[in-house]
């Protein structure tokens, strides 16, 4: 009987608990059937009705107050022209709520409605530029009006008509949401009394639910746990991965034994060689050389011991170049404690070193610039007595002896000490020449014969000839400066050796590279020796300035800045062709003079005399004696002072005896402009003649315009500048 009894008892249930799943399942179905329907109807009710309502408030609104025909109206009556832009904005918008509205799937009657009021705004539309000129002619506002009134009452019904449309649709989607809803509500009640049916017979199986879903809640806390931890973890590596991969320094892992096994992308990039070239490699490969393999072994065994090391390395890339890299390697340990491979973290310093040479060499140049200012002047008189004292001696030495040799090699000597204070000068302070129509093949003649005097006889100086004269726009102290210093170079690179400098000028065959062309066209200038020539990475820094590749003491590495300095100052180029023991070839581009005057080029002739009274005033008594020498041997005569304010007494005394006066710019009592401006005040046309190792841009004196030569001031120059400011006085 209890058999029978849990076996009645076990069938209801079980007849129970199928009716009532059954029950929810259709009870379920049916409700989320009136919910698709609750939605549906929500969403024709939210979307279109909602959707055209707005459009439908808008087309009120332009057809209404405030609207396009109430504001094209305005401007008719009116002829304001904020109506008309009113009228013009509105119609935009009218057009972009129209096009919406009609790209919907409309029924004919509203898209009739619609088509009529654009039919009407439309004869607005066109009927503006009528009220807009009726407006600018200021026509009487009958008369405009009589032009462009527009039959409305047809948009306004079609207006009405779309409202009724839309209500009546808006009425149908209420009622169909109340319905669903309705419905819904019903299946919610009757869904109450299944659940609390399902939940009486679901009571007598909660309780070993509640055991089970105990056991089973714990153990998905432990899986969840485990989970999150394992999450972490991966996103930890993930993190360091990326955070390797895209780092900005170069990260290089290696075993023990230096084999490669992880660089990277940055390290790549770098070096040039990919992660199979690198793996199972040393970076042996990377050594420069610079580091000695002693270092490499003490490295090594400060990083077994665990210890890291942090230094500068010039490194090599696959391409053959080099980079600086300022590198950390640190020894990684595994879990007993054992050095188990070393990571090296490095950063690219090459353009922060590059950075750094040139601030260097940025404060080089200032010192040079200070030094050169400081010295030009107390030097450059110095140079001026040596060569008048050896110009004057030479005229006394016999032609050909002993005596005149070693004038001449004083000479050589001045004139060198002279070009290189000149190149400290044009390098540190850039100082422009005076580009002038400059006989090229004169130039080289006169720097071809210091040379000879001053180079081994084994060396052979090849010019072009002088008959064939090659006139360039250049200054021709500067044209001086270019060819000393590139045939100076040249005989130091053929050394005691027999050797050619071979110096020619030509026509450009075609237009120089990277030079515009010009009217009166380009001259060729090219020196070339057959020397031991240059490596390729000294041509890389062959013009940078201080580069030089002789001993300490015996250059300045300024020679070449210098030289593609002045070239570029002309408006000029200058190029190398150089191979390791093949020799030098140095192409230089020059601007052409066409038909200018030639500048004249000094010549080693007699020096032209003359007569007159000449003052000198220098507070240097070395250069005030040698120019008074100098010039009473030419048939002057000369008073000499080396005080400002007696040079200045004395010509107050007799102002019109002097026919001339040599000024310093730089003297302690009183500046030479100031003697100038005291001497032309007391004489306007007094001529005058500044000799100084400075030439002041911003001299301004009253009558003549003073000469000026520089210091060192050679003879000849001072002998042909005193005759023609005397012939012009």
């Amino acid at each position: 009987m209890p058999i029978t009894r849990s076996r009645l008892i076990g069938l209801a249930a079980s007849i129970l608990l199928i009716s009532t799943v059954v029950t929810g399942l259709f009870l379920g179905m049916q409700t989320r059937a009136q919910f698709k329907e609750v939605a549906a109807s929500w969403a024709g009710y939210t979307d279109e009705t909602a959707k055209k309502g707005d459009w439908i408030s808008s087309l009120r609104g332009y057809l209404g107050y405030g609207g396009i025909i109430h504001n094209f109206k305005n401007y008719v009556l009116r002829g304001e022209e904020v109506y008309r832009s009113r009228v013009v904005v509105q119609l935009e918008q009218f057009d972009a709520v129209l096009s919406n509205y009609l790209a919907e799937p409309l029924p004919d009657e509203e898209r009739l409605a619609l088509t009529a009021i654009a039919a009407t705004i439309a004869q607005y539309e066109a009927k503006l530029p009528i009220a807009t000129k009726a407006a600018r002619e200021g026509w009487p506002a009958a008369q405009t009006d009589a032009l462009v009134r527009v039959d409305d009452s047809a948009a306004i019904f079609a207006l009405s008509k779309l409202e009724q449309i839309w209500q009546q649709n808006r009425d149908l989607s209420t009622k169909r949401v109340a319905a669903a809803v309705s419905t819904g509500q019903t299946l919610i009640g009757v869904g109450f009394v299944s659940m609390f049916a399902l939940v009486t017979v679901a009571l007598s199986l909660g309780f070993l639910m509640m055991l089970l879903l105990r056991d089973m809640r714990q153990a998905m806390d432990n899986l969840s746990e485990e989970l999150v931890h394992r999450r972490r973890l991966e996103q930890s590596q993930k993190l360091l991965a990326e955070t390797v991969e895209q780092s900005p320094a170069t990260i290089l892992i290696t075993d023990t034994d230096g084999h490669i096994e992880y660089a990277n992308p940055k390290f790549i990039e770098v070096t040039g060689w990919s992660l199979n070239e690198l793996t199972g490699k040393t970076p042996r490969m990377l050594q420069s050389g610079d580091t000695p393999d002693t270092t490499y072994g003490d490295i090594r065994k400060n990083l077994m011991r665990g210890e890291p090391w942090h230094g500068v390395f010039r490194n090599l890339r696959k391409s053959g170049g080099s980079y600086w890299a300022e590198t950390t390697i640190l020894p990684l340990k595994g879990a007993d404690g054992m050095v188990r491979n070393f990571i090296g973290i490095g950063e690219d310093i090459t353009e922060k070193r590059r950075a750094q040479e040139q601030v260097t060499r940025a404060q080089k140049m200032e010192a040079v610039g200070l030094m050169a200012g400081g010295i030009a002047h107390d030097f450059n008189n110095i140079l001026t007595t040596i060569i008048g004292a050896a110009h004057m001696a030479s005229l006394d030495a016999e032609e050909g002896s002993d005596l005149a040799g070693e004038v001449e090699q004083i000479d050589i000597a001045a004139r060198r000490a002279q070009s290189l204070v000149r190149q400290l000068l044009t390098f540190a302070r850039r100082e422009p020449g005076v580009a002038v129509a400059t006989d090229l093949c004169a130039v080289i003649g006169e720097v071809a014969r210091l040379l000879r005097a001053a180079m081994p006889p084994t060396i052979v100086i090849e010019t072009p000839d002088r008959d064939c004269p090659s006139s360039v726009l250049a200054d021709p102290t500067h044209l001086h400066q270019i060819l000393m210093n590139l045939c100076s170079n040249a005989a130091e690179a053929i050394g005691g050796k027999s050797g050619l400098i071979k110096i020619s000028v030509s026509p450009p065959e075609t237009e120089p590279p990277g030079l515009a062309a010009r009217n009166d066209g380009w001259v060729r200038l090219t020196v070339e020796d057959d020397g031991q020539g240059m490596s390729q990475s000294t041509l890389e820094s062959i013009f940078a300035p201080f580069f030089t590749t002789k001993p300490i003491g015996k250059g300045t590495g300024l020679g070449l800045a210098v030289v593609q300095g002045l070239v570029q100052e002309m408006g000029g180029q200058i190029t190398v062709d150089s191979k390791q023991g093949q020799g030098a070839r140095f192409i230089l581009w020059l601007p052409a003079a066409g038909q200018l005057a030639l500048a004249k080029v000094p010549q080693a002739e007699a020096l032209p005399r003359g007569r007159g009274q000449i003052l000198i005033i220098d507070d240097e008594v070395e250069v005030a004696s040698i120019f008074r020498r100098l010039l009473q041997r030419l048939g002057y005569q000369v008073e000499a002072f080396s005080h400002a304010t007696s040079g200045l007494a004395r010509f107050r005394d007799n102002s019109d005896r002097y026919d001339l006066v040599i000024l310093d710019l730089v003297m302690p009592e009183m500046s030479g402009d100031e003697v100038a401006a005291e001497i032309r005040a007391l004489r306007p046309q007094c001529p005058i003649l500044f000799c100084s190792a400075y030439r002041k841009s911003d001299l301004d004196l009253h009558g003549p315009k003073p000469g000026f030569l520089n210091k060192p001031v050679e003879p000849s120059q001072l002998a042909q500048r005193i005759k023609e400011m005397l012939q012009t006085a």
